[in-house]
């Protein structure tokens, strides 16, 4: 893009050749923003719309600021052509098919991302890409992540302060994450976890390291205190929450919390590492951020040279990659497998259906399912299992069943995560809890073709290679789930139901009328 608009100034020096490979780089980006719309769209809502995303609404200032502090070095640099620089965009677009293969949003928004910083190569060339090789990596920060990381920050939080709410002597117990005292039940919940400060605070320790820190042992040293530091500090701050709870009341607690935790504590967090870390800033501030004049005689292995690359046929291989992309993904996504006109839940030997009736209302969310049935089942002990079965023609974007906020733990319910359950095999069990009493045992499962399996990401490798191959294989969506009550052990009642089904692969074929 033109150097106007990044704020850069625009000198006689840089008008040929640098003009001319802004204005080609520009159209390319163009090309690539129009053919990814819907990804950084959604991109920019999460920016917008999730606190723990808010902190990415700077990061293009901060980009734009960082190719400013190496404009006069990158002076000295020639811009041309990279034809090894159009692997890394055909690789970003690549990821970007892989990513809707899979109904993997954040997958296909970092191949949106990865195809703009390989654009840069492919026109700009190998020594202005290592000019830029800083500012091009921190575009990673553009993509939203970090949600994946809440269930594991939990149990971590969680760990944490039941130590220290012991350590200040009040009486407590700890159950996945979820903390009973004297004043009442505490919940490590999802926003609990610290995730959002701990993903913005890793951005700006990236930013500073680069910045303020020349020697690399001093750069890690500093990026290993950013990421343990908000983890500690959230420990801190539940525990502070609980410990007033015990003297002011759990909501009087909460609602402080939400107060300082916001606006407060983690201010003073940055600032005591940051200034804990001032004194051991190795870099000047005069100091030039890159030596363009090394970079330019540095010299370049052959076989990392490539063929000499027209630049007008760099913008056009530019563009047959992006179409590429696109022709392929709309060739995958009309593969759908057929449906059956209805399905229902079989006779299980031992078991009978009786009337569904929850001691709390549970229903797994499949919002992208063509079929769903919920039922429940008992046998001549008491015991009763609620068994929930969704079936998709296909995985994309908004039918996802690995997708957030789907399958046994939906949004807005009255339902929290607990735990992981005990181990099982070929599925995924979690212990949920509601109103502070009630507990459920759910083990879920995905079957795609031969697959059976509790694991998210091998379901979207599979629905990858479908795609690949252009195969029609359903996807089926199997949750076998026990409410917690009376002498039955909930994952021995589960190992009955499901010895009574047979092997739960071809079961499940059987209600879907896949096999």
């Amino acid at each position: 893009m033109p150097p106007e608009a990044l704020g850069l100034p625009m000198t006689a020096d840089m008008a040929s050749p640098w003009r001319q490979a802004l204005l080609r780089l520009g159209a390319v980006w163009l090309a690539l923003f129009l053919a990814f719309a819907p990804d950084w769209l959604a991109m920019m809502r999460q920016w917008w719309n999730s606190s723990t995303y808010n902190h990415i609404v700077l990061i293009p200032a901060i980009l734009a600021w960082l190719v400013s502090l190496r404009i006069d070095e990158l002076r000295r640099l020639v811009p041309q052509p990279w034809a090894p620089g159009l692997l890394v965009v055909g690789g970003g677009i690549l990821l970007w098919v892989l990513g809707n293969f899979a109904g993997f949003s954040l997958v296909k928004q970092a191949g949106a991302v990865f195809a703009l910083q390989g654009s840069v190569a492919a026109l700009l060339g190998f020594r202005v890409t290592l000019g830029l090789l800083f500012p091009l990596a921190y575009m990673a920060f553009l993509v939203p992540f970090g949600d994946e990381l809440v269930p594991a920050l939990q149990m971590i939080t969680a760990a944490l302060t039941i130590a220290l709410v012991k350590l200040s002597g009040i009486a407590a117990s700890v159950d996945g994450v979820f903390i009973d005292t004297p004043a009442g039940l505490f919940e490590v919940a999802e926003a609990c976890s610290g995730v959002k400060f701990l993903v913005a605070m890793i951005a700006l320790g990236v930013l500073v390291a680069n910045v303020c820190f020349r020697n690399w042992r001093r750069r890690l040293l500093f990026m290993a205190l950013c990421v343990i530091a908000p983890i500690l500090a959230n420990g801190v701050r539940a525990w502070g929450t609980i410990f007033a709870a015990q003297y002011v009341g759990a909501e009087k607690a909460g609602g402080f919390d939400h107060i300082v935790y916001g606006w407060f504590f983690f201010a003073i967090v940055i600032a005591a590492v940051l200034g804990a870390s001032w004194r051991f800033f190795d870099r000047a501030v005069d100091d030039p951020m890159i030596d363009g004049a090394a970079i330019a005689v540095r010299p370049v292995p052959g076989w990392l040279q490539g063929p000499r690359l027209d630049a007008a046929l760099a913008i056009g291989l530019c563009g047959g990659l992006i179409l590429g992309g696109q022709l392929w993904v709309r060739a995958a996504s009309a593969m759908l497998a057929p449906m059956p006109a209805q399905i229902a839940l079989p006779t299980v030997a031992g078991w009978a259906r009786v009337d569904y009736a929850p001691a709390v209302p549970w229903q797994p969310r499949a919002s992208g399912a063509d079929h769903r049935l919920i039922g429940r089942y008992a046998d001549g002990q008491g015991r009763r299992v609620d068994v929930f079965l969704a079936l998709y023609p296909d995985q994309r974007e908004g039918r996802e069943a690995s997708g957030f906020g789907e399958g046994a733990l939906p949004e807005d319910s009255e339902w929290s995560w607990n735990s992981a359950g005990p181990a099982v095999a070929g599925g995924k069990a979690d212990l949920l809890r509601a109103r502070g009493r009630f507990e459920r045992l759910t083990q879920t499962y995905y079957r795609n073709g031969e697959l059976l399996t509790g694991s998210a990401l091998k379901l979207k490798l599979a629905t990858i290679a479908d795609r690949l191959m252009l195969r029609r294989e359903p996807t089926v969506l199997l949750i076998l789930s026990t409410e917690l009550a009376g002498d039955h052990d909930p994952a021995d009642t589960l190992d009955r139901f499901r010895s009574a089904t047979g092997p739960l692969g071809p079961w499940m074929d059987r209600i879907a009328a896949v096999r």
